[in-house]
């Protein structure tokens, strides 16, 4: 029986080529989402059972624009949404445990939700807040990010 081999040279640019692509950072999206009314949108996640703001990664070929509304959709029901402005970019290592994470963190003006999460092993519920409502702490450190949209301003870079 023939054994493949994979010479020594061939093996060490994989190697470094993988190292590069598998260790460098993940850009997300988070929609800080709010209604004509004043209300803002979070979503309890199934991993953690906490509240948090819309969003994920960015997929291949995808701008940030059409990202944020797929998301929208398919995490909180959202079908209609009109990005605002930048709130900020965020970079911080520590703040995602699953990888590092750069995420932008638009202002959304939605329609409220008109469907359940599509995925509920990722999304158990969908729900709106009125500022006082917000829950003093949400998955993976957003309160800054929903801070500093509910605060307006300049965009924050971190």
């Amino acid at each position: 029986m023939a054994r493949f081999r994979i010479p020594a040279a061939a093996f060490a640019i994989f190697k470094e080529a993988a190292r590069h692509l598998l260790r460098r950072p993940i850009i997300g999206i988070a929609a800080a989402a709010r209604t004509a009314d004043g209300r803002w949108l979070l979503i309890r996640r199934a991993d953690m059972g906490q509240w948090a703001l819309a969003g994920g990664t960015l997929e291949w070929g995808e701008t940030l624009r059409t990202s944020i509304a797929r998301e929208l959709a398919e995490e909180a029901g959202v079908d209609r949404c009109e990005i605002v402005r930048v709130v900020g970019v965020y970079s911080r290592p520590d703040r995602d445990p699953r990888f590092h994470g750069v995420t932008v963190v638009v202002e959304c003006l939605i329609d409220p939700p008109t469907r359940a999460p599509q995925n509920p092993l990722e999304i158990t519920e969908a729900r709106l807040f009125l500022p006082s409502e917000i829950p003093a702490t949400l998955a993976m450190g957003m309160e800054d990010m929903l801070g500093a949209a509910l605060r307006g301003g300049p965009a924050v870079l971190e």
